[in-house]
């Protein structure tokens, strides 16, 4: 694509990428740029639980758990949903990812927001069992891990190779390698 922003797109008239930069990256690619997401959320997670641990003068996390637990979830959907609505998160961009509507164009702050709460179904559905069952830590981490496993997968079974969630919220990851100069 050669609008590296979406104001740059949204200034060319928001124009669709072309059919052949539309290319879905291999589910490999996509895996390890979900785990690279991973590791940067940590200090993402960090300093939002060190701001809310300061500014509710917690002294002991699990006071507050649920009150850290929302707001985690609010700071993840700042996170994502700027991010995304630039087009790509920094795991993203090194991995050459980036994330479009079904048409090909920048993502609006709104779908950007769907998707981050659609994302959710990556881990939800596996929580919600682990607790309804009264799993350990142990046999949780082992069905989320299933689950994660499965959701992948499903995407082999999508045309053009999209997760579910971004079906669902449409938007589309496609293959962003640096142009040549």
């Amino acid at each position: 694509m050669t609008a590296s922003t979406p104001e740059a797109a949204r200034a060319a008239g928001g124009a669709a990428a072309p059919a052949a930069d539309l290319m879905a990256p291999h589910l490999a690619r996509r895996m390890a740029c979900w785990l690279y997401e991973g590791m940067l959320l940590f200090g993402v997670v960090f300093i939002a639980g060190y701001l809310f641990g300061t500014l509710s003068q917690t002294r002991n996390a699990l006071d507050n758990r649920h009150a850290l637990q929302a707001f985690i979830f609010v700071v993840f959907g700042i996170y994502f949903t700027w991010f995304w609505w630039r087009g790509q998160t920094l795991a993203m961009k090194t991995w050459h990812i980036r994330v479009l509507d079904r048409e090909g164009k920048p993502l609006t702050q709104m779908r950007a927001f769907v998707r981050y709460l659609l994302s959710w179904l990556w881990f939800l559905p596996p929580l919600g069992l682990a607790s309804a069952v009264g799993l350990n830590g142990a046999q949780t981490l082992v069905i989320v891990g299933g689950w994660v496993a499965i959701w992948a997968l499903l995407s082999r079974f999508h045309p053009q190779r999209q997760f579910v969630h971004d079906v669902l919220a449409g938007t589309r990851l496609v293959l962003a390698l640096p142009t040549r100069r």
